[in-house]
């Protein structure tokens, strides 16, 4: 697992643009349909806007319907963490970035196989760190 990365809530309002500070801090969430990626099919890595962890690879992304970036399985389980949430009046599990404890998204069990899992996430917490083409020849 990567170095857990702390900084005082001035750093992250300088680094962060509004709207990822107040989704990955904040808890915040972007209105459905409306994030760069919820609907980029662009090979790649999904890394953690805030600290570069990688997160998500495109080949576990797929089009839930929701409006919001969806994968079925993270790159690493060390790369996340889940803890419950009960925040507006109901029970789901927060996903979170394992190194700086960013607000990624939630994560449900209603996702495809293999794994049956959602991992619905902000594209404000997200970088796309995309394949390049040089890589892409050599596989």
């Amino acid at each position: 697992m990567k170095k857990k990365v702390t900084k005082s809530e001035e750093e992250w309002k300088k680094e962060l643009t509004p709207e990822q500070y107040e989704v990955t801090r904040k808890k915040g969430t972007e209105q459905a349909f409306t994030g760069e990626y919820y609907n980029s099919k662009e090979p790649g890595i999904y890394r953690c806007v805030a600290c570069g962890n990688e997160l998500f690879s495109s080949k576990t992304k797929y089009e839930s319907g929701s409006g919001w970036p969806s994968f079925w399985e993270p790159i690493s389980a060390e790369g996340i963490r889940t803890e419950e949430d009960f925040s507006h009046g109901m029970r789901r599990v927060e996903v979170l970035c394992a190194s700086c404890e960013s607000h990624l998204g939630h994560l449900f069990p209603d996702g495809p196989r293999p794994t049956g899992m959602r991992f619905c996430i902000n594209s404000a917490a997200l970088k796309l760190e995309r394949e390049r083409q040089e890589e892409e020849k050599k596989r």
